[in-house]
């Protein structure tokens, strides 16, 4: 089975640009934020992520799974790393650190200095997620591979990744067909099951069958591409792409961003900002 993914940001301004432009923005955006630590500079980047993302006019119907998954992903991500950490931060050890609570059960002290790099996480987390979105949803499914083509991977590789684009919502298709296909036998994979560890003992006969398929729909593709002589030759891409005006202003819009972040860098240093109001509310 061969599913195109979801082009649900169809027509938008964002979908009009060159999809090389829609790559090379998160490229430069995540170099861009990995250098900021402050948290309020951090927040205004995703501001500008924001205002980018909605360009995409895509559904949030659509997608309030996908920002549910990136949220629970993101918020147990950065909540772990807080608990691990215990207080302290690479800049500030626990010793100095402004103690304002200590978990209880876990006894893991959080301090001022913690919650900041904890929140500014998140914060740039969700900044690289906003500005990826777009290249899920606001790329046409048969720009994958020439897009990444003319930017310099080579055929094959830019093929795979076509071919990768295609195949994640083929397998979510195939699963949900198997799924229905054992509940029409009788065969409920999650009822009955107690938690996450029994849900996942009586997957079996679901997993299995969408694996196997998932190899056999593999090995047809390979054999197809064989029989074409794919790779013995240089490909041609019928798809022409050019940049136009819009294209190179966004393009140096987010360049610019980078080499501000970069000298900010060398000129302020990348420390976490700390409030003043979680120190004095620590030393109370």
């Amino acid at each position: 089975m061969n599913i195109a993914p979801r082009y649900l940001g169809r027509g938008s301004w964002l979908a009009r640009r060159d999809p090389r432009v829609l790559i090379l923005v998160v490229v430069l955006f995540i170099f861009t934020v990995l250098q900021i630590w402050d948290a309020r500079r951090v927040l205004l980047l995703l501001g500008v992520a924001v205002l980018y993302y909605r360009t995409g006019d895509i559904p949030w119907a659509e997608i309030r799974r996908n920002w549910a998954i990136v949220f629970a992903f993101i918020g147990t991500l950065v909540v772990v790393n807080a608990i691990l950490a215990g207080g302290s931060t690479a800049e500030v050890p626990l010793t100095e650190a402004h103690v304002l609570f200590t978990l209880p059960i876990l006894g893991t002290p959080m301090s001022a200095e913690s919650i900041s790099l904890a929140v500014t996480l998140f914060l740039r987390y969700m900044a690289m997620a906003t500005i990826g979105f777009p290249v899920a949803f606001c790329v046409a499914p048969n720009d994958f591979g020439i897009a990444f083509r003319r930017l310099g991977v080579p055929d094959k590789f830019a093929f795979a990744l076509d071919l990768t684009f295609r195949f994640l919502p083929s397998l979510a298709a195939d699963f949900q067909t198997t799924v229905d296909a054992q509940r029409i036998r009788g065969y409920d994979w999650s009822a009955g099951a107690k938690g996450f560890v029994g849900k996942v003992r009586r997957s079996g006969p679901v997993i299995v069958p969408t694996v196997v398929n998932a190899i056999a729909g593999a090995e047809d593709t390979i054999d197809a591409m064989d029989l074409r002589a794919f790779g013995t030759g240089k490909r041609t891409w019928i798809r022409h792409l050019a940049y136009d005006r819009t294209d190179w202003i966004v393009l140096l819009a987010f360049l610019g961003l980078l080499i501000a972040a970069t000298a900010w860098g060398f000129t302020h240093g990348a420390s976490v900002w700390t409030p003043q109001f979680l120190i004095d509310l620590a030393e109370h």
